[in-house]
């Protein structure tokens, strides 16, 4: 499943708002170091950000991918591993327990209960 992507609507706004901005005067200056250029590097820093993040989303899920594929890689060769300890020494055996198998004279098998068959009292 692929982590969402992040969107910002303050950029959107800022986008929209220097644009009206510009309209006014494309190099104007209100004082106190507002600037049109200042805003316009601000927009310009979120919207790296903005992508600096997404991209490293799209790793992280990639990489997620890839940490997934290879742990089951490795439980089936697990498996198959001691499917073959099991083969070549049985599955009673100390080396298929020693490989973490357990001894089929070790398992526990269920008992069944016979049927408790009421009887009738007249």
């Amino acid at each position: 499943m692929a982590r969402i992507k992040r969107s910002s609507r303050i950029l959107s706004k800022a986008e929209k708002r220097l644009a009206s901005i510009e309209s006014i005067n494309s190099s104007l200056d209100v004082g106190e170091g507002l600037t049109v250029q200042g805003y316009n590097e601000k927009i310009e820093k979120m919207r790296q950000s903005l992508q600096v993040y997404n991209r490293a989303l799209s790793t992280i899920d990639n990489l997620l991918t890839q940490l997934i594929e290879n742990e089951q890689d490795l439980a089936d060769y697990s498996e198959k591993i001691l499917r073959g300890i099991a083969y070549k020494f049985g599955s009673n055996s100390h080396e298929y327990q020693m490989a973490g198998g357990t001894r089929k004279s070790d398992r526990k098998r269920p008992v069944r209960q016979s049927p408790v068959v009421p009887t009738s009292q007249e």
